[in-house]
Order: C-alpha cells, then sequence, then structure tokens
C-alpha cells in the first residue's frame, strides 16, 4: 500500500436486539472517528444487530427493523466513510451476514459475508445464506477489501483475491468469541495473511458479553511484514487509531495481558454484561467459605461493583466454624453484604418428614443432596423477593463429572465459572491477591483441601480423584474428544479415565439444566459441546 489512510477500529459494546442502542454507539464513535482525522471508520460484524442475534432473525420484522438502522447510519455519515455489520436481505427475502460501506449520506455498497462458520458455537447456515464475490471499495487514493470475520479462516477465502485485483489494504470485521489465548491465534492468522500478500491487515471485533459467550475486542492492524502496529486493549470499549501505507505509520499498542488476569477480566466483563444488560439489580451468592464461591465473589464485587453483591452463608450441621470465618473475612474484604441464614431447622424437619419413608436405609448421597436442595431454595426465594440474580458457585471439573446437585448449587440464573476448571480456579485466585497485594481471599481458602461440607469430615477427594489428576483428562475427553485409548497412552491410568469418562457421560442429563456461564475455554460445555442424554457410545 503506497497511500496513507488514517483509520479508525470502533471496538463498541452492542447488546443483541437494542438496535436503537447500538445505533446511537455507532453515530457517536463516527463522530469521535471524524474529529480525530480518520478517513475510514470500521466496526464489528453485526454491531447493528449485536451478536449472536440467533433466531431472532428469523422474524421478517426484526430484519426489517435492522435494514432501517442500516439506512439511517448510511444517511447519518458524512465527512467519513464508514463500514458496518447488519443482516442484509435479498429481494427472496434470505438473510445475509453483511457488511455496508456508507460515505456522504448514501450507501456504496454492501458486502456479504462468503463463508459462513457452522461449528462449535456457530449456527450460521441455519440463517444465512452465502455471499459470492470479493468486494473493495475506495477511500481517497486508497483501495480496501472487506471481509467478514470466517472469511479470513478459511484456507480459500477472498483475502488473496483481493490482493491480486489490487486491494492496498484489507479489513476484517468480527464477531470472535474468546477462550485464553485466542487473541494470539487470530494475530498469527492475520499475520499470516499480511506476509503473504504484503499489504496491512485490519480487524476489528465485537466486544462485551452476550449469554456464555465473551467478545473480547483485541482489535489490531498487522503491518506487511506481520508484525502488530496497532492494538485495542481487551475487554474494553476503544477507538483504535491507526495510520496505514507510510514508514512512519502505526498506533498505540496495548499490553499483553498475564494469562490468568485475561481470565479474570473475561469473567467479569461476562457477568457484568449479563447482569446489566439483563437489568437485575445485583447479584446473590451463597457463600461457603471454599474457593469457588470466593472467586464468584470477587469476580461480582469487580463486575457489579460492592453494593450490587450479597453473600449468603447457609450453615448446616456439618459446617466448619473455619468455613464461616473465611467467608465473612472474604465479604469483609469485598465490602459486600453478607447475610448469616441456618439450613438446621430446615434440613431437620424435611428429615423427619421422609424418615417413614426412608426407614431401613442407611443415609447416602439423598441426605446431602437434601441439604443443597435447602440451600438452592433459599437462593432462589431471596432471588424472588428481592429481583437480584443467583450466581452459582460450580466450577468446569464438577459440572463435567456431575460433582453439583440438580435444584441445589446448580440452581440459579448464571454460572460465573463453569468453563473454570478447579486448578484454573486456584490460578487465578492466587494472581488476584497477587494483583491486589493483600489477601483478598483468606489464605486459609486456598490452602484447605476443598470439600462440600455436606457430611462429616467430608473431602472432595472421597468423590474424586485429585484435581491435579482429573483436570488433564477432562481436558482430552471433554475438550480434546480423545477415546480412553488415547489418554491412557498420554500417561493416564486406565481405571482413572474409565471412571471419568462414566462420570461425565452419565452426567449429561445435569448440565442441560444448568444455567449459562461464561464461556473461557476452547470447548466449553453446552452450545460447543452437544452430546446426547441418552448415549451408549463407549468413550
Amino acid at each position: 500500500m503506497t497511500h496513507r489512510l488514517r483509520l479508525a477500529l470502533a471496538q463498541v459494546n452492542a447488546t443483541v436486539g437494542d438496535i436503537a442502542g447500538n445505533v446511537r454507539k455507532i453515530l457517536a464513535a463516527c463522530d469521535r472517528a471524524k474529529e480525530a482525522g480518520a478517513r475510514l471508520v470500521v466496526f464489528p460484524e453485526m454491531v447493528i444487530t449485536g451478536y449472536p442475534p440467533e433466531d431472532l432473525l428469523l422474524r421478517a420484522s426484526f430484519l426489517t427493523e435492522n435494514l432501517a438502522a442500516w439506512r439511517k447510519v448510511a444517511g447519518s455519515v458524512r465527512g467519513i466513510t464508514a463500514v458496518v455489520g447488519f443482516a442484509d436481505r435479498d429481494a427472496k427475502g434470505r438473510a445475509y451476514n453483511a457488511a455496508g460501506i456508507a460515505a456522504g449520506g448514501r450507501v456504496l455498497g454492501v458486502y456479504r459475508k462468503m463463508h459462513l462458520p457452522n461449528y462449535g458455537v456457530f449456527d450460521e447456515v441455519r440463517y444465512f445464506g452465502r455471499g459470492r464475490e470479493p468486494m473493495a471499495f475506495p477511500v481517497g487514493k486508497a483501495r480496501v477489501g472487506i471481509t467478514v470475520c470466517e472469511d479470513v479462516w478459511v484456507r480459500r477465502g477472498p483475502v488473496a483475491r483481493l490482493a491480486r485485483e489490487g486491494a492496498g489494504v484489507i479489513l476484517n470485521i468480527s464477531a470472535s468469541p474468546y477462550h485464553a489465548g485466542k487473541w494470539e491465534e487470530r494475530r498469527e492468522l492475520l499475520a499470516g495473511h499480511a506476509r503473504r500478500t504484503g499489504l496491512p491487515v485490519a480487524y476489528c471485533n465485537l466486544v462485551g458479553g452476550q449469554d456464555e459467550l465473551v467478545f473480547d475486542g483485541g482489535s489490531m492492524v498487522v503491518a506487511p511484514d506481520g508484525k502488530v502496529i496497532a492494538r485495542a486493549a481487551m475487554f474494553a470499549e476503544e477507538l483504535l487509531l491507526c495510520d496505514v501505507g507510510a514508514p512512519s505509520g502505526g498506533g498505540p499498542v496495548a499490553p499483553v495481558l498475564p494469562p490468568e488476569e485475561e481470565i479474570f477480566r473475561a469473567l467479569v466483563l461476562g457477568t457484568r454484561d449479563y447482569v446489566g444488560k439483563n437489568r437485575f439489580p445485583g447479584a446473590i451468592i451463597g457463600l461457603s467459605g471454599g474457593i469457588d464461591s470466593s472467586l464468584v465473589a470477587v469476580v461480582a464485587a469487580e463486575a457489579l461493583g460492592a453494593s450490587r453483591v450479597m453473600g449468603v452463608t447457609l450453615s448446616s450441621p456439618y459446617t466448619s466454624r473455619e468455613s464461616v470465618e473465611d467467608a465473612h473475612a472474604l465479604a469483609a474484604n469485598l465490602g459486600i453484604r453478607c447475610l448469616d441464614l441456618s439450613i438446621g431447622d430446615a434440613f431437620g424437619a424435611l428429615q423427619r418428614t421422609l424418615a417413614p419413608t426412608f426407614a431401613g436405609r442407611a443415609p447416602d448421597a439423598t441426605e446431602e443432596n437434601l441439604q443443597a436442595r435447602i440451600r438452592g431454595t433459599i437462593l432462589m426465594a431471596l432471588s424472588n423477593k428481592f429481583g437480584e440474580v443467583v450466581l452459582t458457585t460450580g466450577n468446569k471439573s464438577e459440572m463435567s463429572v456431575g460433582y453439583a446437585t440438580l435444584y441445589g448449587d446448580m440452581a440459579g440464573g448464571f454460572g460465573v465459572i463453569k468453563d473454570v476448571f478447579k486448578t484454573t480456579v486456584y490460578r487465578v485466585s492466587r494472581w488476584y491477591n497477587g494483583s491486589r497485594g493483600r489477601e483478598v481471599i483468606p489464605d486459609r481458602v486456598l490452602t484447605k483441601p476443598p470439600s462440600a461440607e455436606l457430611a462429616p469430615g467430608q473431602k472432595d477427594s472421597d468423590s474424586l480423584p485429585e484435581y491435579e489428576i482429573l483436570d488433564p483428562i477432562l481436558r482430552m475427553y471433554v475438550e480434546g474428544d480423545c477415546s480412553v485409548p488415547e489418554m491412557v497412552a498420554a500417561g493416564h491410568p486406565e481405571s482413572v479415565v474409565r471412571r471419568v469418562v462414566s462420570m461425565v457421560d452419565r452426567s449429561e442429563y445435569k448440565r442441560r439444566q444448568a444455567p449459562p456461564g461464561v464461556k473461557i475455554t476452547p470447548r466449553a460445555l453446552g452450545k460447543d459441546r452437544r452430546m446426547p442424554i441418552t448415549n451408549r457410545a463407549n468413550g
């Protein structure tokens, strides 16, 4: 590229269905970009509708409203060229994932996404037709090639053709969901395109939480040699300015986050947007004095502010004094409210009610689960009364193997750490304390053996392999679809592997009834991993 071009990447937090609100964000960013001297302002994929709009796209009225919004945006863009993601529609009513180009108060062109992802969390073939032709457009003396998200992730996408046909810079507008370390995958992908074509590549990504997905931003511009010359922050709205096409070009480059901080910020953003976009006034958390509820409380306080978070201790006859002390210490350190309620009377009443029916049968997991279900009932009663959402505290290790109680600790509206393995929970918690320079999460919480405290002397390791053994097996089976022989060949004991596989498979019916939660791994439980409940396949 020989012509200098100042562009602005408008990394905005769009809300699905809030078309009017999204348009206000778009027009405000256009004004800021113009004031900053940009010739071109670029917005994320489907920014007008929010992403993913899912079956809203099947409503003709929704598509019509989005098209009217696109025309309003195009008619308002003056003194700058804008690239805006929206849902286009043809004469037969077929929808397309599209990028509109506008300047001077009119539409200059519309590009329809050519490659539709239909894997993992994506169902775009369900909703969209495929575009047929690449598109490039002029901005001053520069010629700009446009692509949408998946177009740059396929081997035979439109990038090479755009370069052959004279584009001087490649744009990619995207709504790329987060998982830990994904920004580096994107950087390598874009750098490869830049080096092969000899062109700068500008990438604008969505930011914000949408149900279980988090869009992490991290918009960037990569020079022809593959070097990142501008990068926006992760997990925050930003208007990133960059000059391309000149030796002295570039823009600000946000620092790379440590892995634990990256995960923590994803959890915070996902929780903040789920609570905020669904208009809950605050959040309720059952505080057990353990590591999982402690991390959820930390995330909630960071996301919502301490005044909007309430912790609740729900002591049973088996709850240790130390657990209550640790829960109170955490609440005091965070500055959140803490309500003390006992489940002892309710537990005793239910035991007496069931005693005639259970006569002659020894206590077992039934009585343990009964305690968890009493807690779930109380937390949901508080939610009903005060309107605040219950944040569940189960982690990915527990959810994978079914070490959770239906209608008990699984009861709630949002599972903050449901995609965070237990060993990662510890890593993130230790990072958090280190980043604050003090023990916000009490040290005893980080060092005592994990326990549900539903029976005398109970420890998680009584029912599960140690988490340092369990989590690597779960990564191979849940995320990697590895077979039992493959996991055994990797060095895991066969008896442990078969036990874990059986637990995972038997627990699918539980997971179907779990609340949504933040996705932070390449393959989360839920939309990413769709297994049949009735299933006799051999793991």
